[in-house]
């Protein structure tokens, strides 16, 4: 399947014909290929993606800075922030929970007096649990801020054209003509 898209491209972009006449009269085997003139704009970066995308790792948002997307900053830091806090949150109150299961394993006085020890486990399973989540949460915000980043200076080099029409082609694939819409994307 790849090779058949692959050939319908490069055929697309080409002009190839098989077997030509001579001056002659005779057939002889030729290929001419007429390639697309391609236009490279001046202002495009290749390196600029991966640019935006080591900036945001080194410190995260500042990718967004380097592509102009100011607003997105504070969503990066929301993100991480957040995630950031309820691992603190669930990491210490996991913390309290396992002190008082060992304080009472040792004989001395918890702060949970009117738990048991199997609730006592139960909270420190389910704080463990929340917090390796919000690590999880934590984690996923920066590396989606690593990808907005790269993603957003690939689209800035995009070339956007206003001219978005579909024009009216006549085929004559078979015997009668028939009508269909053509759609000319250039790079």
């Amino acid at each position: 399947m790849f090779f058949i898209l692959l050939f319908g491209g490069i055929s697309g972009l080409c002009d190839i014909q098989a077997q030509s006449d001579d001056v002659s009269g005779k057939q002889r085997d030729s290929l001419n290929i007429k390639a697309d003139t391609i236009v490279y704009h001046n202002n495009i970066n290749i390196l600029a993606p991966a640019k935006a995308a080591f900036y945001s790792a080194v410190l995260p948002g500042l990718g967004q800075a380097y592509n102009k997307q100011y607003w997105k900053i504070p969503l990066v830091y929301a993100g991480i922030g957040t995630g950031g806090y309820f691992y603190m949150f669930y990491n210490n109150e996991y913390k309290r929970y396992r002190q008082a299961y060992f304080d009472r394993q040792n004989g001395l006085q918890d702060e949970f007096p009117q738990y048991t020890e199997n609730v006592l486990i139960k909270a420190q399973e389910y704080y463990r649990r929340q917090r390796d989540t919000a690590m999880l949460l934590t984690i996923l915000a920066y590396v989606l801020n690593i990808i907005d980043a790269n993603v957003s200076a690939h689209l800035k080099q995009w070339n956007v054209n206003d001219d978005l029409s579909f024009k009216p082609v006549q085929l004559s694939v078979f015997e009668k003509p028939a009508f269909g819409l053509q759609m000319n994307i250039s790079f």
